[in-house]
């Protein structure tokens, strides 16, 4: 069946219209984006020690590449929100791949020629098309249903981020630090030539297959035809005060958990044991593969847990670990880096359905807003390079144990103010906007299914 999309005056879909088999396909092609720029992530983590002993360069010199991946979310992310509130999510699509390709196939030249400064302006790019896809799929995917799942959903669809992030460091550790690899840039430009490739290969795919189209209009029109008007009107954006808060502690977050993947593998190196730069990015790996096992069992947990409460319990978590491992040594300090990325895995989504849920109109504006959040991955890695240089390695851990606190403060405010409005409740509960009925999936035949979605536009 096809639905109107923005600009024809039917104001598109909400991901309760549509069907069962329409909205898995629309889920199943939108995750693929998550496991294109967490293989892009995995990589960034592991440049790091590479360029290290390539360039010669200090901890802190290296965080450049941190420093213009995600800065470039703090300049394009409000822009990408722009775009996608005039064109829509598949254009918001088309042109973070399209940076994304263009600056991995710069990666070629920059290897080339050995040029560090290459690589950070790359690394900018890439960051601006990755912004792009990220305002475009976790806004998409979170409104692609009820709301009461959201953050299950985007779990999922992130947990395939976490599969590409272990691949990244797996290719490295075979490839980037061993025999005439370990002190060139080879391998590198052969690799960032695939991805770049890769790309290209899904804008081409996004190009021909059909997306539901889901607009704010039509989550305005959701929430009038299922609380009523008064809950429809959410006010001005300034006073969305979840989002705005959201925002804040996304940055921390995001700052925290960069600055414990970008000196992973100093940290192992230097815990003397015995670990090579080679063991330590297969070992970074692992860390990466239990990161996602955490993000599935979160997403599992979801089903029946409080999203804010749960986010509560895994933040404490990451504080707790976190501490592990700035004070211990050894494989103590090992197993907290272990459990550290276990208990990050389901974080990043929480905030952002958190941050996003029931903006009706302010939707995109509020995604773009926790996406910048992202922007935390640029300073709080210089700020623990800078200690690393001075310090030991795992003393600069006390940096995203910081991040961690300011997180911990938004999940546990969550709880306090809805336990205040409701009383507090354990089990994941409705939304006002929770509005996906069995008939609106469909399972009780096109009759119902057609009669609900005529309700949803009449009102």
């Amino acid at each position: 069946m096809a639905y109107p999309t923005p600009g024809t005056g039917g104001g598109g879909v909400t991901g309760s219209e549509l069907s069962f088999t329409r909205w898995l396909f629309a889920f199943s092609l939108v995750t693929t984006l998550f496991f294109t720029w967490g293989f892009s992530y995995g990589l960034l983590d592991v440049l790091n020690a590479h360029f290290q002993q390539v360039f010669g360069i200090t901890k802190l010199q290296s965080t450049m590449l941190q420093l213009a991946y995600f800065g470039a979310y703090i300049v394009f992310s409000p822009f990408a929100g722009i775009f996608m509130r005039r064109f829509g999510y598949k254009k918001g699509i088309h042109l973070g791949l399209t940076l994304y390709s263009l600056g991995a196939i710069f990666f070629w030249p920059s290897a080339k020629f050995e040029k560090y400064g290459g690589f950070v302006g790359c690394t900018f790019v890439i960051g601006c098309g990755l912004s792009c896809l990220e305002v475009a799929a976790n806004s998409y995917i979170t409104v692609l249903g009820t709301p009461r799942y959201a953050a299950m959903r985007l779990n999922v669809s992130q947990g395939f981020q976490g599969l590409a992030s272990f691949a990244g460091p797996l290719i490295a550790s075979t490839y980037f630090f061993k025999g005439k690899n370990a002190n060139t840039l080879d391998t590198v430009q052969w690799v960032y030539l695939s991805v770049s490739g890769l790309g290209v290969l899904l804008n081409v795919l996004f190009y021909f297959c059909d997306l539901p189209e889901i607009t704010e209009e039509a989550l305005t029109r959701e929430l009038v035809a299922t609380a009523g008007e008064q809950a429809a009107d959410v006010g001005p954006f300034y006073k969305q005060y979840r989002c705005i808060f959201g925002f804040v502690a996304q940055t921390c977050y995001v700052g925290a958990q960069v600055g414990v993947a970008s000196f992973t593998v100093n940290y192992l190196v230097d815990q003397g044991v015995g670990i090579s730069h080679s063991h330590a990015s297969l070992m970074f790996a692992f860390c990466q593969l239990t990161f996602t096992g955490g993000r599935f069992i979160g997403a599992a947990l979801l089903r029946f847990v409080d999203t804010a409460l749960l986010l509560s319990a895994y933040s404490m978590a990451c504080m707790a670990c976190c501490l592990g491992v700035a004070l211990s040594t050894g494989n103590r300090g090992i197993a907290s880096l272990y459990l550290l990325f276990f208990f990050e895995s389901i974080c990043y989504p929480c905030i952002f359905t958190l941050g996003t849920r029931d903006l009706g109109p302010h939707t995109k504006r509020g995604s773009s807003l926790i996406v910048m959040g992202v922007g935390g991955g640029a300073w709080f890695p210089s700020a623990q390079g800078a200690l690393a240089d001075n310090a030991y390695t795992r003393r600069s851990y006390l940096v995203p144990f910081a991040g961690y606190t300011a997180m911990t403060a938004y999940a546990i405010g969550l709880v306090v103010n809805e336990a205040a409005k409701s009383g507090f409740n354990f089990a994941n509960r409705d939304t006002v906007a929770e509005t996906m009925t069995e008939a609106s999936w469909g399972k009780e035949g096109p009759e119902v299914y057609e009669k609900d979605r005529a309700s949803v536009e009449k009102a």
